[in-house]
């Protein structure tokens, strides 16, 4: 996926997902402030995306819908979905990805029916997306509590990755107790 960079931390008893706002046409910055990361669920739930801006709008509804469904059921309305975004015609033609986060779990979600929990916490998506992912997988043991980890890591890759500026939106909720 080109044109954004979308990164989750799970630590400290927070997790946070943050993405640039850049949205690129080819090779031409078409807006620097888009919004890709949203609260869904009345606030329980964090998403970010990566891909186009209609299909983003497309896959929150989506979600939001699967969510008021399965209420309070993260993975179970992710896994739906998934399904839905694999085996229906229009949907099946959307490429992105998401990252999705509640208090319980955090989820990578695709459209080739992708569901996958990060590996110590730490996950990324988009064209910046391994840029972030290097630098907050170095960060995520020092002193940096999840937020400062989101904002510096997206810092590094925005100075990396030309689809990649530093306009950041951060959303975070509590987690619980592991």
């Amino acid at each position: 996926m080109h044109a954004t960079t979308i990164l989750m931390v799970r630590k400290g008893g927070k997790v946070v997902i943050g993405g640039d706002g850049q949205v690129s046409l080819g090779q031409t910055i078409v807006k620097g402030n888009a919004r890709k990361v949203r609260r869904l669920a009345k606030g329980a739930v964090i998403a970010g995306f990566a891909g186009a801006t209609a299909d983003a709008f497309t896959l929150f509804e989506r979600l939001e819908a699967k969510l008021d469904q399965y209420p309070g059921q993260l993975t179970r309305a992710c896994v739906e979905l998934t399904k839905d975004w694999r085996t229906d015609r229009y949907l099946r033609r959307l490429e992105a990805m998401m990252l999705v986060a509640d208090k319980d779990v955090s989820l990578l979600l695709s459209g080739a029916g992708d569901v996958l929990e990060p590996e110590g916490g730490v996950m990324a998506i988009g064209s910046g997306g391994n840029y972030a992912l290097a630098a907050a997988r170095a960060l995520e043991d020092g002193e940096h509590d999840a937020e400062a980890i989101v904002r510096k890591a997206l810092g590094i890759a925005a100075e990396i990755c030309v689809y990649t500026n530093g306009n950041l939106v951060i959303e975070q909720l509590e987690i619980s107790a592991s």
